[in-house]
């Protein structure tokens, strides 16, 4: 496959990506509120957003994940940043970071334009007063971007935008064929029956992936009153608990190095766990007898925003990037590098022969049943307010405690 060779090629770099790709490292807390009427009462600081456009400024300094602002130096034929420079005169500055937290640090001291976010750093950013509200009607290729993407809970506050939606993917279920029959249908075959394959079940190495027990109990034990697997309350949360220590008992690995994960797949150290598309076409491409789905209680996943400074000097490269970075060319290019779902619907025609398909772009169906990672908080997302729902930095101590 052609982004099977492409990702290949820059193995070393992404997996930095994947060790932190919308997760939070740190307390996770930061002030944020829920980010929408469905989230509950999140009142956005007072930050004007722009009204026109003027000339160019002939700089832009980006804060990306690793693989999103590629300009030709990891490989010379994967370049969506030359042509920007060259159509707009603003010569753009990259820096990479690692972690949600880090992005989040990074933007509150005002140096970078503009961020490629993930939904657990999107609203703290928003709620921080470092990003400021997009006006979409100046971005012309914002109109292609596919409609389920826009004015959603991580990119937008009362129905304004933050940002202009990047690249989606779920989480999913990969197995071995050989070793797992019949082939799994739901989470059971890494909760609830992980013990027929103790020891080489894998999970994702971070307690964000809390979330994925909480979705699991809220689609199979419904008394605990579960809405949203990133609003759990002590309670929920010690269900979520106590179901991961239950499965600890038979994982074999935590992976966060996307390669460790195929490799072990390849050997047989793993034969079932969680996943992404990338990492199923790549362990495929590598002849590893996997398959991957979209368990029945659905998953959860990422949804990728670029966000505009709130202290930027350079307002109009900021929206000069912007356009570009989800116009069909450089949307194309990046999801195929990258390995995750296009914003722009009108980009897969320019991806290789089966790319959407393979990572279901467009299907609204399959996008509404990922449940997008959101950094818990205080103010339970679900719309509770009888209760106190528990904080990032309650996961991370309840991660610590679930590993052991």
């Amino acid at each position: 496959m052609k982004q099977t060779r492409m990702l290949a090629a820059t193995a070393a770099v992404l997996a930095l990506a994947l060790s932190g790709c919308g997760t939070s490292s740190g307390d996770g807390g930061d002030g944020a509120a829920s980010g929408s009427e469905e989230q509950g009462g999140f009142t956005a600081p007072d930050v004007p957003m722009a009204d026109a456009l003027g000339d160019n400024e002939g700089s832009l300094k980006v804060l990306a994940w690793p693989g999103y602002a590629e300009d030709g130096s990891t490989d010379p034929a994967v370049d969506w940043v030359t042509p920007f420079e060259e159509e707009t005169g603003c010569q753009v500055e990259v820096k990479y970071f690692g972690t949600s937290d880090e992005a989040v640090n990074l933007m509150k001291s005002g140096q970078y334009d503009v961020v490629s976010a993930s939904g657990d750093a999107s609203l703290r950013l928003v709620a921080g007063g470092d990003v400021a509200p997009v006006n979409t009607d100046l971005i012309d290729n914002y109109a292609d971007v596919w409609p389920f993407l826009k004015d959603r809970a991580w990119n937008s506050v009362d129905g304004q935008m933050y940002g202009v939606p990047h690249g989606y993917g779920a989480n999913l279920l990969m197995y071995n064929t050989d070793d797992v029959t019949p082939a799994p249908t739901s989470w059971s075959a890494v909760f609830d029956d992980a013990s027929a394959y103790s020891g080489k079940v894998t999970a994702y190495d971070s307690p964000i992936y809390i979330a994925d027990a909480a979705l699991y109990l809220m689609k199979t034990e419904p008394d605990l009153g579960i809405e949203d697997p990133y609003a759990l309350d002590e309670d929920q949360l010690a269900a979520a608990v106590d179901l991961l220590k239950q499965q600890r008992e038979h994982v074999g690995e935590y992976w966060s190095d996307y390669l460790k994960e195929i490799q072990s797949f390849k050997t047989g150290d793993s034969v079932v766990g969680t996943t992404w598309q990338v990492i199923v076409n790549l362990a495929q491409g590598e002849k590893a007898p996997v398959e991957a789905i979209l368990p029945e209680e659905g998953a959860t996943g990422w949804s990728d925003t670029w966000m505009v400074s709130s202290k930027t000097e350079h307002p109009n490269c900021a929206y000069a990037w912007m356009n570009h970075i989800i116009s069909p060319e450089a949307n194309a290019a990046v999801a195929e590098w990258f390995g995750e779902a296009p914003a722009n619907a009108t980009a897969c025609d320019l991806t290789s022969k089966g790319f959407c398909d393979s990572y279901h772009a467009g299907d609204e169906a399959y996008a509404e049943q990922i449940h997008y990672w959101t950094t818990p908080i205080e103010q339970c997302l679900d719309g509770r307010t009888d209760v106190t729902c528990t904080t990032y930095q309650d996961w991370t101590r309840a991660w610590t405690e679930i590993k052991g």
